[in-house]
């Protein structure tokens, strides 16, 4: 059988395990668990015996309490195809079902009985007491199901005490307690999406006590229990194994990395050298390769990317342009502008201070220069567009907005959610294909500063209040390098700080200007933007590689499933 051949395969991922569990419990109640042991044990006692034994003691069980067994109706007959000796039976004829309530004097006061609701039986904690005698009590003795609410058809241990009002007690011979449980277990995801009712979803136990299901031999009851327990611990110790080595493999990737961003210029060709002989190893986790490819983001941010490259330039008789005369000329461009335009400063911008040794978190080549952002760059806050105007129906004007930008950077063109305006717009508002956008708000986590490109894809964007627009001097700094930057964790960081707000974080345009920003030439610019192209089509590769591999278990467990199916 291929769920067998592939049992430790299967479990390579911790998200199969739940599913490899279920197939078990499919098997289970199928017999396909215990074939041989049919084989070697064909004397037993047969099942219809069993079934007289446990309609008697659940008839006497009910009686005791003052109840009868209630006389069940169906239309029709199901016919399993069930092993040798197992027999079919309806739910009911094998339990009963008691629900809890809430009693009277319910309250966080202890009391003689602690009240078994979910929290208790599933975490042990215990929130509520009572001293009503007359309520429904369970023992540890007892397995119980969840009724009402979203995890209903739950299967839990019993604990001494008062049923809570969302649980039921499983009323069943304690002969064939263990087997009744794993056929909760195995029907739980089913029950749970045939729930009934609106306002309170809630198990439909009506059509749960008429399922039809197959009864097997006591002795062979005790036989499939002993293997599913035995399967779980397998399946539960190679997940904690599993789980063990996937933090191993994150312990290693992250020292790696941090090594690599904090190694000395001239040490970072080895540490790089060092990590590509384990990516076979270590990169196998999709977490792993984003924190790739942020350190990647902070290795050229660093100049660490392009240390080579300058060793080449200098080898060929040829100095490195340093960028430190840039300031001065961009100061000088900036007063002949204003004198030009007879304006006159009466104010110095916020942004417009020296930059403290300890906002320097980082060594960058001799040829760069510490900026801030404001040195080099404008940034513009969008437009409260009145709500009166916005529509769902087509119109010439999209609103961008926070929602229209990914996590890691670029735009994200949401379709059939586009916000449209019909109402006046200046021209100032809209936005060019290849306008830098960067948000000013974290509307979710991860996208304060996440930056995008407008696209060229014949919608209008209006530069919408909370994100700002970066405007780069292009003779000093590429927009695909200040992209680069825009995603690096020191950007994202450093942005952070900046924040203020409770429920929802946001930032100025004055905050993000003052943002150190390191600059190198326009030419070593677009040698680290190819390089960053080129590594992060390395870490698109690792991705495939581990789709490829989840799919491959995928189909694995597809056909495990139409084995069993």
């Amino acid at each position: 059988m291929q769920l067998l051949e592939h049992f430790k395969e299967l479990t390579l991922h911790p998200k199969n395990a739940q599913e490899l569990k279920g197939l078990i419990l499919q098997l289970a109640v199928q017999g396909k668990l215990t074939k041989k042991w049919r084989e070697e044990n064909p004397t037993v006692e047969p099942s219809g015996k069993l079934l007289d034994r446990i309609k008697k003691h659940n008839s006497e069980q009910l009686a005791r309490k003052g109840r009868r067994v209630k006389s069940e109706k169906y239309e029709s007959e199901l016919k399993l195809d069930l092993p040798q000796n197992w027999i079919q039976v309806r739910n009911h004829e094998l339990f009963s079902l008691q629900k809890g309530k809430n009693p009277a004097d319910l309250s966080e006061s202890v009391k003689a009985f602690p009240y078994q609701d979910i929290e208790a039986l599933d975490r042990g904690n215990v929130r509520r007491y009572s001293n009503d005698k007359k309520a429904p009590k369970c023992t540890e003795d007892d397995i119980l199901v969840v009724c009402d609410g979203s995890r209903s058809g739950l299967v839990l241990n019993g604990k001494n005490g008062i049923v809570g009002s969302t649980l039921a007690i499983i009323e069943t011979p304690p002969f064939i307690k263990e087997y009744i449980k794993i056929i909760f277990l195995q029907d739980y995801q089913r029950a749970n999406e045939n729930m009934i009712g609106a306002a309170i979803p809630h198990l439909d136990t009506k059509n749960l006590l008429l399922e039809i299901i197959g009864l097997p031999p006591l002795e062979e009851q005790k036989a499939i229990v002993e293997v599913v327990n035995q399967l779980f611990a397998e399946v539960e110790q190679l997940e904690a194994l599993t789980k063990e080595r996937i933090q191993l493999k994150s312990d290693f990737v992250t020292s790696g990395l941090n090594q690599l961003t904090q190694a000395a210029e001239q040490d970072t060709a080895s540490q790089w050298a060092f990590l590509q002989e384990h990516f076979g190893t270590f990169f196998t986790e999709k977490e792993n390769i984003k924190k790739l490819r942020e350190s990647i983001l902070q290795l050229a941010v660093q100049g660490k990317l392009t240390h080579h490259w300058r060793s080449e330039v200098r080898l060929k008789g040829v100095e490195v342009d340093h960028a430190s005369p840039l300031l001065e000329k961009i100061k000088a461009e900036k007063e002949r502008q204003n004198k030009a335009e007879k304006k006159t400063i009466k104010q110095k911008p916020k942004w417009d201070l020296p930059i403290k040794e300890n906002e320097k978190h980082f060594s960058l080549p001799e040829s760069w220069e510490w900026f801030r952002l404001g040195d080099v760059c404008e940034l513009k806050h969008g437009y409260a567009f009145s709500s009166d105007f916005f529509t769902s129906d087509p119109t010439p004007y999209v609103l961008t907005t926070p929602g229209n930008f990914h996590e890691n950077g670029g735009f994200r063109d949401r379709e059939n959610k586009r916000k449209y305006y019909y109402g006046p717009v200046n021209p100032e508002f809209i936005l060019k294909p290849g306008d830098l956008i960067i948000p000013m708000t974290e509307q979710a986590a991860g996208l304060l500063g996440s930056p995008a490109f407008i696209p060229d894809n014949g919608m209008v964007y209006l530069h919408n209040q909370r994100l700002g627009k970066m405007s780069f001097d292009s003779k000093i700094v590429l927009p695909e390098f200040s992209f680069l930057f825009f995603n690096s964790s020191f950007f994202r960081n450093e942005l952070a700080r900046t924040c203020t707000g409770i429920k929802v974080r946001h930032t100025s345009p004055d905050r993000v200007l003052c943002v150190p920003f390191p600059v190198c030439t326009l030419q070593e610019q677009l040698c680290i933007v190819e390089k960053v192209n080129s590594l992060m089509a390395l870490c698109d590769h690792l991705e495939q590689e581990i789709e490829t591999h989840q799919t491959t278990q995928e189909h694995w467990m597809q056909s495990c499933l139409r084995e069993v199916v």
